[in-house]
């Protein structure tokens, strides 16, 4: 397993093909830096000998000793762990711990490719062992380019007016593909070794052009990114954990880019798109159910704290806010559990999460983000949208006035308040509010959860037991 330094070095070896600000710049550019950090987590972690039993999987492969975060779900258990994994590594930063996306496409690879060679008698599956072997044995960090950009709605794929909306397959030539498109919201492209991509929804017959997942390095001479990076608000006195984190995102333009057959994992199948799509959307869910209790044990906690500092703790109405906001927590870690217990090996041995629960728990979590931000601006008061800035705290006139007035609680310094109200600002209406979008969006718009649920809930032994009980004959 690498280290971050020995991560970061390659990153520094790569080309450069990452815009921002109407610049080129290198992957270890500093305003990159704190989004690169949740990786490092992942990283750092895994060096703890306590969380051995979390961080780390031995590979179905090989024996090795290999981070989670590049492990194939084997059983029950590596779909609990994982969840596990993802809640207690999510707990360490107010942003995602973003190396979810890599793991999730590769499960959703080993078990599409298995069955797309079962369908078609392609070979697609020992493509994807191999890729695999590489992926472990470096510990790469991978970006899921899902999302096409789309153009009109109303239209499919191969009725685009310029068809180039949806990547697609331009030519077939003897040593690999030639690929064309744009694939939006790609998290960590920036700083991933590999992107992997995938078909973003169920196509037909007509669409076998865009039919299409394969992986190439992050620095494909004809990959461009363009990026947007954020981060909460740097701090020059009161210096915090929560500002060293940040998120990174990027549209990623494959501009007539050549990929190898060895790297191609469905190149015309159809029938099957919609399967793939589905497929790393359902493990990126369950994900979601690892992470999402994790932002909202901070909602918790930071509520709690204002409560706390400002003396109103016992109150009823606060405590029932609280209560809210833990059921949400645990009801969706609670669905993530349930989604790996009534999980099932597929054709390839990979475990596959329920979809059902799944899918209930990653709704429910972005149903309820914006009243957990809702509930924390009510405890907090107007000071959260108000808090005068850092630097007015520690000037020689201003500064003696503003730490007599934060004043809370007996007990409770005006440092500690004001380190708490920056907090409650930050989730509020600073990076929070990025997040908020994260929350609602990541993983699939709440529709596709909707329309995943009504796919797979079986209705029709509901319908039975209400007949029963109404004497309707069947």
């Amino acid at each position: 397993m690498r280290t971050f330094e020995e991560y970061l070095e390659g990153l520094r070896a790569m080309k450069p093909n990452i815009h921002m600000h109407g610049e080129e710049i290198r992957r270890d550019d500093p305003r990159l830096m704190p989004a690169m950090n949740n990786i490092k987590l992942t990283f750092d972690l895994a060096q703890e000998p306590e969380l051995q039993h979390l961080m780390t999987a031995t590979s179905h492969l090989d024996g090795e000793r290999i981070n989670r975060f590049c492990h194939i779900h084997r059983s029950q258990d590596d779909l609990l762990k994982k969840q596990e994994m993802t809640r207690l590594a999510c707990q360490r930063t107010p942003a995602c711990i973003q190396r979810c996306m890599g793991v999730d496409m590769l499960n959703a690879l080993s078990v599409v490719t298995h069955e797309i060679d079962q369908a078609r008698g392609t070979e697609y599956y020992p493509r994807f062992v191999e890729y695999l072997k590489h992926f472990q044995k470096n510990d790469l960090v991978g970006c899921a380019a899902q999302t096409d950009v789309k153009g009109d709605r109303s239209l499919r794929p191969h009725q685009q007016p310029d068809p180039d909306m949806y990547l697609r397959i331009v030519e077939r030539k003897k040593d690999g593909i030639v690929v064309r498109g744009a694939k939006a919201h790609n998290s960590i492209a920036a700083y991933a070794d590999e992107i992997i991509v995938t078909p973003t929804r169920a196509l037909t017959r007509e669409e076998s052009d865009w039919s299409v997942a394969f992986a190439v390095p992050g620095d494909h001479p004809k990959v461009h990114q363009v990026v947007v990076a954020g981060a909460p608000k740097a701090r020059k006195y009161l210096k915090a954990p929560l500002t060293e984190y940040g998120s990174c995102h990027s549209v990623t333009i494959f501009d007539d880019a050549l990929i190898p057959w060895d790297r191609v994992f469905m190149c015309g199948e159809s029938e099957l798109g919609g399967r793939m799509a589905l497929m790393f959307a359902l493990y990126h869910r369950h994900s979601y159910t690892g992470c999402k209790p994790a932002a909202t044990d901070l909602f918790i906690g930071t509520t709690a704290l204002v409560a706390e500092y400002q003396g109103v703790a016992n109150a009823q109405h606060i405590r029932h806010k609280i209560a809210d906001l833990i059921s949400v927590a645990e009801l969706v870690y609670g669905a993530g559990i349930a989604a790996g217990v009534k999980s099932k090996p597929s054709s390839s041995g990979t475990y596959i999460p329920d979809v059902v629960f799944c899918n209930v728990g990653r709704r429910h979590a972005g149903m309820n983000y914006y009243h957990e931000m809702e509930t924390l601006c009510d405890v907090a008061g107007g000071l959260v949208g108000t808090l005068p800035y850092e630097e007015d705290f520690f000037d020689p006139m201003t500064g003696p006035l503003l730490n007599k007035y934060i004043q809370r609680k007996e007990g409770v310094s005006p440092e500690d308040v004001h380190r708490c109200f920056n907090l409650a600002q930050e989730m509020v209406q600073g990076f929070g509010s990025h997040r908020a979008v994260a929350g609602v969006h990541g993983g699939g718009s709440p529709i596709m959860e909707v329309i995943a649920m009504l796919a797979n809930y079986d209705l029709d032994s509901k319908k039975k037991i209400a007949k029963y009980l109404a004497g309707i004959e069947s």
